[in-house]
């Protein structure tokens, strides 16, 4: 287990061109509590590649 600072905020600041959402109030089980959120964040990131 790393931090958040140490981990995500870190490793975002290293990706170029990299957007870090954070999810307030979000459990380690974001994938079930959070889904939907999720899902469009992710549908949204994959589609910007897949158009190029």
């Amino acid at each position: 287990m790393v931090p958040f600072e140490v981990g995500g905020k870190a490793s975002a600041a290293r990706i170029k061109n990299a957007e870090l959402k954070v999810y307030s109030g979000a459990p380690h089980g974001i994938t079930d509590t959070h889904k939907d959120d999720l899902n469009n964040d992710l549908l949204t990131f994959l589609s910007t590649y897949t158009a190029a």
